[in-house]
């Protein structure tokens, strides 16, 4: 009698065992396809080119864009959205050149900029990183509004004015967003403000 129990709870731990395997087994098949899914459809690498996002971004550096965040959502303020060149042919075109902006003002609302401050519907926006000071505002020094589909964005150079505060470059519509920068390649981080000259993320 003592035996047959004695089996029976072995037969149970390996059953428990078993089972355990099994969830463990289905949750990292899971998660790998969830990332090959994420990686092969929702993320592109692709490089920078100039320095208009120094020190955030460094001529070269190879960054992911994650092409779906705004499928659901609609692009946010200090996002950093990666979108084609507005003389592209087509949007989608692999040779079309990408461009990488911040995204200071939204949708609808009125930005100026003067003497070196970033106002956003007559009120002043204080920056959540710190940037060079900003000698110009371009064509933002008398209030513009910002159309539907649109988004005012800036360098992070701030002395480049190759960004919104030019009539030639303007403003960034919707449609030609392809999405937005998260990750650096090397080393991997988190693409968020100006990286300090001489630290561990300065890209060499």
């Amino acid at each position: 009698m003592n035996l047959n129990y004695e089996e029976e709870i072995k037969a149970r731990r390996r059953r428990r065992i078993l089972k355990s395997i099994m969830s463990w087994s289905i949750m990292i098949i899971v998660v790998v396809a969830l990332a090959y899914f994420v990686v092969r459809f929702c993320l592109i690498r692709t490089s920078t080119i100039g320095a208009a996002m120094e020190n955030t971004l460094y001529n070269g550096e190879d960054v992911l864009i994650n092409t779906k965040a705004y499928l659901v959502l609609s692009p946010s303020r200090n996002d950093i959205i990666a979108f084609y060149d507005e003389g592209s042919s087509s949007v989608g075109d692999k040779e079309s050149l990408i461009i990488f902006r911040r995204i200071i003002g939204l949708p609808g609302e009125k930005i100026k900029i003067n003497n070196g401050k970033i106002y956003i519907n007559d009120k002043e926006y204080k920056e959540e990183y710190e940037f060079p000071e900003l000698t110009t505002g371009g064509v933002a020094e008398d209030e513009i509004t910002i159309g539907d589909d649109e988004y005012f964005v800036l360098c992070d150079s701030r002395t480049d004015i190759e960004d919104s505060r030019n009539a030639s470059f303007g403003m960034v519509k919707k449609g030609r967003i392809v999405g937005r920068v998260i990750f650096k390649i090397k080393p991997f981080s988190l693409v968020k403000g100006p990286v300090k000259e001489g630290t561990a993320e300065t890209a060499k």
